[in-house]
């Protein structure tokens, strides 16, 4: 295997990763919304309104707005 200073990147990924995996960690891939799409705010509009109207999330709901200004606190 080269020297540290001749890896390439392949080899310094390769090796990274196995040194994560030693430590216990497993890759894990996410796929979340992408926020540049059309119709994304539309969508997160109409799910903000479904929320609103459904009694099982009030008291969810009422926590969200009592915490969402603790960060500028």
């Amino acid at each position: 295997m080269p020297t540290k200073a001749h890896l390439t990147p392949k080899e310094k990924q390769h090796r990274y990763r196995r040194r994560l995996r030693s430590k216990g960690l497993r890759p894990v891939q996410i796929w979340v919304p992408d926020t540049r799409t059309e119709g994304f705010v539309g969508e997160c509009r109409r799910q903000a309104r479904l929320a609103a109207r459904s009694a099982q999330d009030k008291p969810t709901l009422d926590f969200i707005s009592e915490i969402a200004d603790w960060d500028s606190a």
